[in-house]
């Protein structure tokens, strides 16, 4: 198995029912690491992977962050369509909360600047 470095380094696989193969976890790994683009500062990362009575595969993947708890889970008849769609939840939750946080600063911003007047009597 290939270690990749970067943003998403301590992963951690927890398994029930089902066996996953290494080129498996490399897959895994691979399209975790695209997340790396948007997170920063990963503390650590739990993917669990359980197989139903109905034969689909469940895939949860939480992401978790010093600031923030980054959680999305599918169910698919493969590991690999279900880990694709939780990787495109997850980075559709990053990028709403990165935003959400940028709408703050502009707003706090503003608003110290409605504050500030300029006195008219000054010389410039």
């Amino acid at each position: 198995m290939t270690m990749l470095t970067g943003v998403i380094e301590n992963v951690r696989f927890m398994t029930k029912g089902v066996e996953v193969d290494d080129r498996t976890k490399d897959y895994i790994l691979k399209r975790l690491q695209t997340l790396g683009k948007v997170v920063d500062n990963v503390i650590q990362t739990e993917v669990e992977i359980d197989l139903d009575k109905k034969g689909k595969f469940r895939v949860e993947v939480m992401i978790k962050t010093p600031r923030d708890l980054f959680r999305a889970e599918d169910t698919t008849e493969s590991i690999e369509g279900s880990i694709d769609l939780v990787v495109d939840e997850l980075q559709t939750q990053v990028v709403r909360n990165n935003d959400k946080i940028w709408t703050k600063i502009k707003r706090g911003a503003r608003s110290i600047k409605k504050k500030f007047t300029i006195d008219k009597n000054a010389r410039f």
